[in-house]
């Protein structure tokens, strides 16, 4: 499925998204204000992507267990809200959050995991590499390692969370867990398939490939502050 097609059946014309690139930034004080975000916006919010990248840290979903962190040693373990078991993030990691509400998208989480996979693999695609996702384990996987996860939580009928795609990165944290609550699942990054696996031009090839596929127009915080205080 094309990242496109996983966009039929949405609003038919593109509701505006604001993108914020925050740069390197600590998981915990991150997570606490997409939490804030979420719980204080109206219905006329506008919808939010942030692009980020995190200090070395551990999370665990909500259904985590503890039998899937063999041994963390000196990175931090954060229980987070989202769905899924374990996974690691890191530098060299492009992490995107969306903060949607989905039911404005005329969508659901389904069709957003779908349109989260598809552009990855879009991505991916754009560099000659063959991916896809797989229908028993969330994500995205170039044969049968992994490159990219995901974890969601709805509230309200507004999505959080979202993906972290493997792209210049130090894999071996991924080796004192289960990622993802598979035993022996080995993990792979973009410069292991692709030449220049440069973060920043990834980040933007990813804003296209799902902006696209999920009928969405990103602008940047001053267009989304002055389209607000226009509608105020």
């Amino acid at each position: 499925m094309t990242a496109a097609e996983t966009g039929a059946g949405l609003a038919a014309k593109p509701r505006t998204v604001i993108v914020r690139d925050l740069g390197r930034v600590p998981y915990q004080q991150t997570w606490e204000a997409m939490q804030a975000f979420t719980l204080n916006r109206d219905d006329e919010a506008l919808d939010e992507i942030w692009l980020l990248e995190h200090d070395p840290v551990f999370t665990q979903g909500q259904a985590g267990k503890a039998e899937h962190l063999l041994s963390p040693g000196d990175i931090p373990v954060v229980s987070a809200d989202r769905g899924g078991q374990v996974t690691y993030h890191g530098p060299g990691q492009l992490v995107a959050y969306v903060l949607l509400d989905i039911r404005r998208l005329k969508s659901d989480v389904r069709k957003l995991v779908s349109a989260l996979e598809a552009s990855v693999v879009g991505v991916l695609g754009r560099y000659g590499v063959e991916a896809a996702p797989r229908a028993d384990a969330p994500g995205v996987y170039i044969g049968v390692d992994k490159v990219c996860s995901l974890g969601l939580r709805i509230k309200r009928g507004c999505s959080y969370h979202g993906l972290a795609l493997n792209i210049d990165m130090n894999l071996e944290p991924f080796a004192r867990i289960n990622p993802c609550g598979y035993q022996g699942l080995k993990m792979t990054q973009m410069a292991d398939w692709v030449e220049m696996a440069d973060i920043d031009t990834i980040k933007q090839q990813w804003l296209t490939e799902f902006c696209t596929g999920y009928n969405l127009r990103p602008v940047n915080p001053n267009e989304g502050a002055a389209l607000q205080a226009e509608s105020a």
